[in-house]
């Protein structure tokens, strides 16, 4: 039966209270951000945590533009398969905006760029080491797309050597085909599994779900186990919130107790870190996350 994405979201329970970030931190942050022409995932995928992090200024930059070759049914983001060309000089201005913003850790994430040949994993090299010459001592988070699975490609970001490297399962497997475009689920698993085996010891690998969408509690276990055995040792789980009424529906509320449960499984499987909770999103308090905070 086809998932209805055409449906009011239920009222907000309780346990879910955005918390309102403003004054002058948020304000400097958009300022650096409108004046470097930089794009955020923030802003872009309608994030509920942004006044909160715009508010102790930090921010997970979104590079290669704000239009991406696929169309997720649960995300915000514009779809173009013919988005604009590369910007040259997008890597300084990311590190000029992350020394402005005085960041000691940086998440930097993307659309996806099915459109080029290497997907963009050049550029991503290019943001990371413009970061470290301006930065030496700042911590690098990347969360890349799947490059389609190009191990050249996934070797090319992986050698720029991140402090993190993120790329999102999403959602369970039986849901995955349904609501991400082109990307599947046993495809996220083996990039996982050969960024654990490129990155070795020296680079976590981390992943995340959204919850909600019409799983099952016994798939979500599935899903947490299917990462630790790739190698993933880096955890976030979230409520998923569509971003408007013409995107997947929102199935259900997960209650705080069942996140707690989901958390207490993933460190007893060999997690190192794990997020999760209704408001946890893959890049939200990152750097606290891989301290253990």
């Amino acid at each position: 039966m086809e998932h209805n994405t055409k449906q009011s979201r239920p009222k907000l329970p309780p346990w879910i209270r955005v918390k309102v970030g403003c004054g002058a931190g948020r304000d400097e942050v958009a300022a650096i951000l409108d004046r470097l022409k930089l794009n955020t995932v923030c802003s872009s995928a309608r994030c509920p945590n942004l006044g909160e992090c715009w508010h102790r200024k930090t921010a997970t930059f979104m590079i290669m533009g704000n239009e991406c070759t696929r169309n997720c049914k649960f995300c915000a983001v514009d779809s173009n398969y013919a988005p604009a060309p590369l910007e040259a000089d997008e890597p300084q201005r990311i590190a000029e905006a992350a020394k402005a913003m005085e960041l000691k850790y940086v998440v930097v994430t993307s659309v996806t760029r099915d459109d080029l040949p290497d997907g963009g994993a050049a550029h991503f090299s290019e943001v990371i080491t413009a970061l470290r010459n301006t930065l030496p001592d700042i911590g690098i988070e990347v969360l890349t797309p799947d490059f389609n699975e190009d191990l050249t490609a996934l070797k090319t970001v992986l050698a720029a050597k991140p402090s993190v490297f993120n790329h999102n399962i999403e959602t369970v497997q039986r849901l995955s085909k349904q609501v991400r475009s082109k990307a599947n689920y046993e495809r996220s698993l083996q990039v996982l599994s050969n960024a654990v085996e490129i990155g070795g010891t020296n680079i976590p690998v981390k992943s995340g779900l959204m919850v909600g969408m019409g799983e099952r509690d016994e798939e979500v276990i599935t899903a947490i186990r299917d990462l630790r055995k790739a190698g993933v040792s880096i955890l976030t789980i979230g409520q998923y919130l569509p971003p408007t009424n013409a995107h997947w529906a929102l199935d259900r509320y997960v209650t705080p107790e069942v996140f707690a449960e989901w958390k207490e499984f993933a460190l007893e499987l060999g997690f190192k870190f794990v997020a999760s909770g209704p408001l946890v999103r893959s890049s939200y308090n990152a750097a606290e996350l891989l301290e253990g905070k």
